[in-house]
């Protein structure tokens, strides 16, 4: 079930039954005192709407009356996610422990991003916060479990732990005082920070929308906190990402916005839903750890700024040559030498390189050799395998 309603949530709300909604994620106004604008990639539309308040009253009341409502439609076995940022969280957090009470605040969940550096003196802000409170505490919810990190002791992990008479945790042990074997270990459970990947300007899940959110961060709440067919509503949609993170997890989604412009781009995405994929959430920190290593080991005495998310690229020198940036790859270990040439020469050619290397690890032709190639690109045979020729022509 979709359905998409046009409209100030209040008024909306007041046509639903009591308890009626399974789950509910709202991203409202950020009390930024702005005009939230932003262009559609290809400049053919701009979206806007107007974060503009007289006082913290005004905004706290215009909050209050809508998060009443919310309250009421909420099934006893859901609960809320109130998204907000620097501006309005101590506002939220108040409103909502008088709303839903302090005993029903289940966590702060911190969405932590890289960003991109900018101008402005200070810290440079890297996360926003998300509020989950629950109607009572009959709540659903479902664990999700990570690895281990590297730092866990084996023990930790092969060993079963329990709660002694004042309740510290100590390992397990029989009647003849031996540690007990722990049961078939899940991981460790989510915590309440995540690093989910702010949305790369050229993400093809990105419409133009100011404020949009990664699917992959709705899709984390919604398997949290509901069940397949539940409904979930968001009354404040913009482009209607939580709608489209429902749908593809198989969810009821009901979406109110009080502009046109984000009601029609909702029903676009939910005929045509797009969801970028995270490299950094699929692989993990150390497939980029492990690309870090093997640039610092070719590179440790030269500076340099290493490339993670790029095919072509694993590290861009921080000088230049003729005003254009010098590109560094490394042929990887299964990599044909023409493989690897390819994949660079699409990265010059992109990124306008007028000199660039290709460090070669494997299928060298002969020993300390420097290839040209059209002048942009120059192979350097790396060290270890110079040597390993130089081996092989005195053993043969």
């Amino acid at each position: 079930m979709e359905r998409i309603l046009q409209g100030d949530c209040l008024n909306l709300l007041k046509d639903f039954k009591d308890n009626s909604v399974d789950l509910i994620y709202l991203d409202p106004p950020f009390f930024t005192n702005t005009i939230q604008k932003l262009k559609t990639r290809d400049g053919s539309k701009e979206f806007s709407y107007k974060d503009i308040w007289k006082s913290n009253e005004e905004y706290a009341e215009f909050l209050y009356y809508r998060l009443i409502q919310l309250r009421r439609v909420l099934k006893e076995t859901g609960s809320i996610f109130v998204h907000c940022d620097k501006n309005s969280t101590h506002i939220v957090k108040t409103l909502l422990d008088n709303i839903f009470g302090i005993n029903q605040f289940q966590s702060e969940i911190i969405w932590y991003y890289k960003r991109w550096s900018n101008s402005r003196k200070g810290l440079l802000p890297s996360h926003q916060t998300i509020y989950f409170y629950s109607k009572t505490k009959d709540f659903k919810f479902k664990t999700i479990y990570n690895n281990y990190s590297e730092t866990t002791n084996i023990d930790q992990i092969l060993q079963k732990r329990v709660r002694d008479n004042s309740g510290k945790t100590v390992y397990a042990k029989d009647e003849n005082g031996n540690t007990i074997n722990s049961d078939s270990k899940k991981g460790v459970p989510l915590n309440d920070v995540w690093e989910i990947p702010y949305l790369n300007p050229k993400a093809k899940e990105r419409v133009g929308y100011p404020t949009q959110k990664p699917i992959l961060l709705l899709e984390r709440i919604i398997e949290i906190a509901s069940d397949e067919e539940d409904t979930i509503l968001d009354p404040f949609c913009g482009s209607g990402t939580t709608l489209v993170a429902g749908k593809l997890k198989k969810r009821n989604v009901i979406g109110m916005d009080i502009s046109e412009d984000a009601i029609q781009l909702t029903k676009s995405r939910l005929d045509n839903p797009i969801k970028s994929e995270s490299n950094l959430l699929k692989k993990g920190k150390d497939a980029y750890r492990n690309v870090d290593i093997l640039v610092e080991k070719f590179l440790h005495d030269i500076d340099y700024v290493p490339v993670q998310r790029n095919s072509g690229i694993d590290a861009i020198l921080k000088e230049t040559y003729q005003n254009t940036p010098i590109l560094i790859r490394i042929q990887k270990e299964h990599e044909t030498i023409e493989e690897a040439i390819k994949q660079l020469a699409k990265a010059v050619k992109t990124k306008h390189s007028k000199k660039s290397f290709l460090i070669r690890t494997n299928d060298m032709k002969s020993l300390f050799e420097l290839d040209s190639i059209g002048g942009e690109i120059e192979i350097i045979n790396s060290t270890t395998y110079g040597l390993k020729e130089v081996l092989n022509s005195i053993n043969s």
